[in-house]
């Protein structure tokens, strides 16, 4: 008898347990659009939270831009690094998000910076704060796996303690 009890509240727990956050990769400029002339990436990144751990994705055709990290008076003036280790150019560059604070990335093909090729995004130390504890926030938290792993192992223990 203890080992269904035991059961049940394992099922419960597994349930309502939030679920684990992962990491997150974003597409700069979005799915099928990349990084390219003509695209706002002021309005791209500025409803998007970037965590430690993420990872940013610079998708473009390789003859035709490259990515450089550069610090913010470099961004705002568009001034290429003459240290070509700061680029990227392989037109699918990965560059994760390691630590915490403001991040600048420009193209450095001459001209694209100046005709807004460049994004600014601020990458936090963690998400936000989980919201105070009640039942139905941790359980909106949980994934549907957890949920229907929970009900299948109440439904078990049940049928098993009848």
């Amino acid at each position: 008898m203890a080992f269904h009890r035991s059961l049940v509240i394992f099922a419960l727990v597994i349930a309502i347990a939030p679920a684990t956050s992962y990491a997150t990769e974003f597409i700069v400029g979005g799915e099928g659009v990349g990084w390219k002339l003509d695209v706002n990436y002021t309005d791209w990144a500025k409803d998007k939270q970037f965590i430690v751990g993420d990872t940013l994705v610079f998708q473009y055709t390789q003859s035709n831009h490259n990515v450089y990290k550069v610090n913010g008076t470099d961004f705002q003036s568009c001034n290429v690094p003459t240290n070509h280790s700061l680029g990227s150019f392989t037109g699918n560059d990965t560059i994760k998000l390691a630590t915490a604070g403001n991040k600048w990335y420009i193209c450095g093909v001459s001209g694209h910076c100046d005709k807004g090729m460049k994004l600014k995004i601020t990458v936090l130390e963690s998400g936000p704060a989980p919201a105070p504890s009640a039942a139905p926030a941790l359980f909106a938290k949980g994934s549907v796996f957890q949920i229907l792993l929970g009900m299948i192992f109440a439904g078990f223990a049940m049928v098993k303690v009848n």
